[in-house]
């Protein structure tokens, strides 16, 4: 492969050796960490079973037309999301970078929570954190200042695993889309399943599991009269399928020109459903045994997010029979979970500079993550880390993700009008076809939802500090953070693409494009549409 200084040679794009990859590897990024930690809290608070209801109906009517909407995007328009964008209409190629940009914030915080797990999957085999899990999370491991500021007071057993996380991840980038992305997927995402299922079993036969269950599955009907509720739902779903923020525009991409979309995106959503589910039961069921043996009630033991992770698990597991085996299923679930969510995030990122600089995989790979590395180490393994990882985690997956998804959905749709065009190209390829009921689903349920989402948390976050932090560490890493995303993906969109860039210098799209208008002609006049 070529620089962009090499020479007017292009670099050819890579792609996914087969369906089958692409679908692991679109799986292996929507299983993240919020699969383990947020889903089974969200239900649990949300009405117990009831909330599968409003969850099904946020991934039947937003979701998956979400998913098809990115896909669509990608495959049809053959780049990363800047690329993409930009060739669906040059003002557009701001989205693209607006979502790079929010996959530069995740990633750079992202890795330290594979690092803290990467840590307590080795405290399990001695139970380090002794009888009480939140002062040695919070003290002995975090070291956590009781200042809200940034500090650079580095702690050292968060330091060393979180450089071996970044080292491990640039390994898997620097190897290409076939050798690295889809093969650390087909060996991850298996052996993520495989132990969680353990770790499931292992934890139905715990005493007061049944009682956990009841919690998790008792359906609180009258949540459903609740909006809170199904904003929780769609909110969720947003997040847990990785859409809107550039990832599955990538991957798509990266798929051979004849591969049926929406059959992919159906398995992908209903896998990454199911493992939720999973997840849900292995949870409440551990929970029902730390209440059973503290003689509590389970809703006294529930918790989400790092909390359940890094509390609340670490005393299930000094508390249960083999709970050694427990702690290493699920914090060895969480790493696997992590790494290859976190490789789709800087996907994003490493296709996005090769596109823009005509790069070979190895030069634009280390371009992108050894600055992101270095950000990454400096602010996160400190005392004060957890702070700006909470403010930076809440404010940029709420006004980036959420905000960016809006202004694509209306910009695509409702200012340029290609949503027939991307109707067509899916349709044309794929098993399941695409009508006027995705028109209403993606451009018109989608952005009212993603409004109120929207609206409701800067209404939220303006009435008071957010966690109570001081004004300018929230004005700095919260609303600043957001801010500054749109005005640097202006800045990019400004930059002229390079000479050898995908945008310049593009025989294979050229092909392509020109074999599927002669396509769409012919399936025009088949009477298809």
């Amino acid at each position: 492969m070529t620089t962009a200084s090499s020479g007017s040679t292009p670099v050819r794009r890579e792609t996914f050796n087969s369906r089958r990859l692409f679908i692991l590897s679109a799986i292996g990024s929507a299983v993240g960490l919020g699969n383990i930690w947020r889903f089974p809290y969200v239900a649990y608070e949300n009405g117990g079973g009831a909330f599968l209801i409003p969850y099904l109906c946020a991934l039947l009517t937003a979701g998956i037309p979400l998913l098809f909407f990115d896909y669509a995007i990608g495959h049809k328009f053959r780049g990363s999301a800047p690329l993409a964008f930009r060739r669906l209409a040059r003002p557009a190629e701001t989205l693209g970078w607006w979502q790079v940009l929010v996959c530069f914030v995740i990633a750079v915080y992202y890795a330290v929570i594979i690092a803290w797990s990467s840590m307590y999957t080795i405290f399990s085999f001695t139970k380090a954190w002794g009888d009480d899990p939140e002062k040695f999370f919070m003290g002995d491991f975090l070291k956590r200042s009781d200042d809200v500021t940034v500090s650079m007071d580095f702690v050292p057993g968060i330091v060393i695993p979180l450089i071996i996380v970044w080292l491990v991840t640039i390994g898997i980038m620097v190897a290409g889309v076939g050798k690295g992305i889809a093969r650390a997927n087909a060996i991850f995402l298996p052996l993520l399943v495989v132990m969680f299922v353990i770790l499931v079993v292992q934890s139905l036969f715990l005493p007061g599991a049944v009682d956990g269950l009841n919690a998790f599955f008792t359906p609180s009907w009258e949540a459903l009269g609740n909006p809170a509720v199904w904003a929780a739902a769609y909110g969720h779903i947003f997040f847990s399928l990785s859409v809107g923020f550039g990832i599955m525009v990538t991957y798509s991409s990266y798929l051979k020109r004849k591969t049926d979309l929406t059959g992919s995106g159906l398995v992908v959503g209903f896998a990454n459903s199911a493992f939720e589910i999973l997840a849900g039961i292995g949870v409440f069921a551990a929970i029902g045994f730390m209440a059973h043996a503290s003689g509590t009630a389970v809703a006294d033991q529930a918790t989400g997010g790092i909390g359940l992770a890094f509390i609340a698990f670490p005393a299930i597991v000094s508390e249960a029979p083999a709970g050694q085996l427990i702690g290493v299923l699920f914090f060895g679930s969480l790493v696997f979970a992590g790494i290859t969510s976190l490789i789709s995030i800087l996907e994003v990122i490493v296709a996005a500079v090769q596109d823009k600089l005509g790069a070979g995989r190895t030069f634009a790979t280390m371009v992108v993550t050894i600055p992101m590395a270095i950000i990454s180490i400096v602010l996160f393994p400190t005392t004060t880390g957890l702070y700006v990882l909470d403010t930076v985690d809440a404010f940029v997956n709420q006004f980036g993700i959420v905000a960016g998804a809006l202004v694509a959905v209306i910009v695509v749709l409702w200012i340029y009008r290609k949503l027939p065009a991307l109707r067509d190209h899916v349709n044309r390829i794929s098993s399941f076809k695409l009508g006027g009921f995705w028109y209403v689903l993606a451009g018109v349920v989608s952005p009212i939802v993603l409004a109120y989402m929207l609206i409701t948390e800067v209404i939220a976050k303006s009435s008071e500090s957010y966690s109570g932090y001081p004004a300018w560490f929230n004005g700095v890493f919260g609303w600043g953070m957001s801010a500054a995303l749109i005005v640097f993906a202006v800045l990019l969109s400004f930059i002229p693409w390079s000479a050898n860039s995908k945008l310049n210098n593009d025989p294979e799209f050229d092909a392509i494009r020109d074999s599927e208008d002669a396509d769409a002609s012919a399936y025009t006049k088949g009477g298809q549409r």
